[in-house]
């Protein structure tokens, strides 16, 4: 049975395709590629098909990949109907439509942001801060004043310094 695909041909990172008719088989890139009947530019969407080719190729029962049916439909070949048929079948239908987002409906953001704002305020009036934050400064002045006076009242020589390393003589 024949296959009429593409087979990738051009640089890396640069395709071109060749639409070739080869045994379905094969892989494309195997060589053995009974006709070419033109060519894909996937980057320009340019095409070159031989149509009476591709038609006598078609017409003995070669089965042409869902992409090469789109380049033939493009350049004017006309495809049996069994070939029709099988590309209309491979049609997706989308489950839960509803669920994709494209299909709901947005929620306006400024509404959201007015809520959250009126919630903290609601929960946190400015007087109740204001104490918080009076009566925390007093008690980490008062800390501080502690630790100074105990500094003081200690002689140096209680005084450890800092562990460091040994000293060694060389």
């Amino acid at each position: 049975m024949l296959a009429i695909r593409l087979q990738r041909v051009g640089r890396k990172g640069y395709p071109v395709y060749r639409v070739a008719v080869q045994e379905a088989q094969r892989h494309p890139s195997s060589g053995r590629v009974v006709a070419y009947v033109g060519t894909y530019n996937p980057h320009t969407k340019e095409s070159t098909i031989q149509n009476e080719t591709a038609q006598k190729y078609l017409d003995n029962g070669a089965q042409p990949t869902p992409r090469v049916v789109k380049l033939l439909k493009d350049s004017g070949v006309k495809l049996p109907n069994w070939v029709v048929e099988a590309d209309a079948k491979k049609q997706k239908s989308i489950k839960h439509q509803e669920k994709l987002r494209r299909n709901q409906t947005p929620e306006p953001v400024e509404a959201v942001e007015e809520v959250a704002v009126e919630e903290v305020v609601a929960e946190a009036p400015a007087e109740v801060a204001a104490e918080e934050v009076a009566v925390e400064e007093p008690a980490v002045e008062a800390a501080a004043e502690e630790i100074a006076e105990a500094a003081e009242e200690t002689p140096a020589a209680e005084v450890e310094a800092p562990a460091s390393e040994p000293e060694t003589k060389e």
